[in-house]
């Protein structure tokens, strides 16, 4: 399927790599289906959450485990349930991040995650209960104990 997209054109991608949000992402409950797409270079860490219904939608979004490897999100019962898991280490989870100049301004969301289940594409944006999670940490943080 030929996809057009804000940050990479148009691009060739496979119909199984579609991921299905059935609520949609917070203030765009309307957008059911998104693309991840690695920017290149950053091995995976750094990718663009890509509308499919939409090419002008698209969100910068993290690998949190990359600058926090002690985030440790735990999902509620329902929530584990709607995704076809009893574990919320089953599941992939990306952070929305809000790109900033200098770059280092720009924060990341670890208290909403986006979480995947990455053998069926189900995926929800969630609000993690405890763990003392923020909605806006600085880049600049990490490296310190952030998390």
């Amino acid at each position: 399927m030929i996809l057009r997209t804000k940050y990479f054109g148009e691009i060739d991608i496979e119909d199984g790599g579609v991921l299905d949000f059935p609520a949609g992402l917070f203030a765009f409950e309307e957008e059911k289906k998104f693309v991840l797409l690695p920017f290149e270079g950053s091995e995976s860490t750094l990718l663009c959450l890509q509308s499919v219904q939409n090419e002008g939608l698209a969100f910068v979004v993290m690998n949190p485990f990359a600058l926090c490897p002690e985030y440790t999100p735990v999902l509620q019962p329902a929530e584990l349930e709607r995704l076809g898991v009893t574990d919320s280490r089953a599941l992939c989870y990306y952070v929305m991040c809000v790109v900033r100049d200098p770059v280092s301004d720009s924060t990341l969301n670890l208290k909403c995650p986006v979480v995947i289940n990455d053998e069926t594409n189900q995926a929800m944006q969630v609000i993690l209960e405890g763990g003392g999670y923020g909605m806006r940490h600085k880049l600049a943080e990490f490296g310190g104990a952030v998390c």
